[in-house]
């Protein structure tokens, strides 16, 4: 079959409405009016056989051929990207914008105040940093990646874990100044314990102490609830009660001397970090620059 690029210009269309979300936005990214766009997609549709968008007044969606689809064709492009820079120089392999999925703890607390030291090794990345409480279909929604705590819950995502980060037990100054200082997993029971329920699951997270040898099962009380690691750590700093937070959230507070770990001896229960992609196929430059970044992480600890 003869090369025809006006397939691979209708893919390359297909490509930005997925990431746009809309046909209009699409067209201002590519430089082609809201119909030139609908008519490349209609002519990749033709060409192919198959509807790939569903379309309403308000939003546009993939179809589920549409999906499989785009799955298979967006590794490709992505080689093609990668084999275009790779011609131009091997420091602009890395360009492009890569969407990134992830949970409000690590986007908040881990990425967003580092992501600057990626794009200052590659000038011509761009990331979007989107804070979803469900990582949905990747290859839908036009992300790259995603990254969560826990353990793989979606058999349709290639999942790599990246660190497992400890379980602290910590509380603010002020807190132990009025309330006193647990000296035995016994005595939390005593306390006013900050509790967290997962905002997916709706399931309270169990306090589960490990030490030596072995763990422990704490039966605690609180009056407050939270389902965010954010609100979780501003409660505990403002002094309200004892908390859970991930080492990896709460270590720059314990630096500063606005927390302090407590129950040391008990701290060996780990939360694994896990890093999805939408397919096996071999990732993007970017997506690769992301995961080497992300394995740096395990220095964090």
């Amino acid at each position: 079959m003869s090369f025809d690029g006006r397939l691979l210009s209708g893919i390359g269309v297909m490509a930005a409405v997925v990431e746009a979300g809309a046909f209009s936005r699409a067209g201002e990214v590519l430089g082609l009016s809201q119909s030139g766009v609908s008519r490349s997609v209609a002519r990749l549709e033709e060409r192919i056989g198959v509807r790939l968008f569903h379309r309403t007044a308000r939003a546009v969606s993939l179809t589920e051929e549409g999906r499989r689809f785009f799955e298979d064709v967006r590794p490709l492009l992505a080689g093609i990207e990668d084999a275009t820079s790779l011609a131009a120089g091997a420091a602009s392999l890395v360009r492009g914008r890569l969407r990134i999925n992830s949970d409000g703890g690590f986007g908040q607390f881990v990425l967003a105040p580092n992501l600057h030291k990626l794009l200052s090794i590659y000038p011509e990345l761009e990331v979007e940093l989107a804070i979803r409480e469900r990582p949905g279909d990747l290859v839908a929604d036009g992300f790259d990646l995603a990254i969560r705590f826990g353990e793989p819950q979606a058999a349709s995502l290639i999942g790599r874990k990246i660190l497992e980060t400890r379980v602290l037990t910590c509380a603010a100054p002020s807190y132990l100044e009025r309330f006193g200082t647990p000296t035995h997993p016994r005595d939390l029971a005593n306390h006013e314990c900050i509790q967290y329920r997962e905002p997916l699951t709706h399931r309270h997270y169990a306090w589960v102490l490990e030490g030596p040898k072995g763990g422990i099962e704490v039966p605690t009380r609180g009056r407050l609830t939270v389902t965010d690691a954010g609100a979780l750590l501003a409660a505990c700093i403002a002094g309200h009660g004892i908390a859970q937070p991930l080492e990896l959230h709460a270590r720059p507070h314990l630096d500063a001397a606005r927390l302090v770990q407590l129950l040391p001896d008990w701290a060996e229960e780990r939360f694994p970090l896990f890093l999805y992609l939408p397919t096996r196929k071999l990732p993007s430059g970017k997506v690769r620059a992301f995961l080497d970044f992300a394995l740096s992480l395990a220095d964090w600890r």
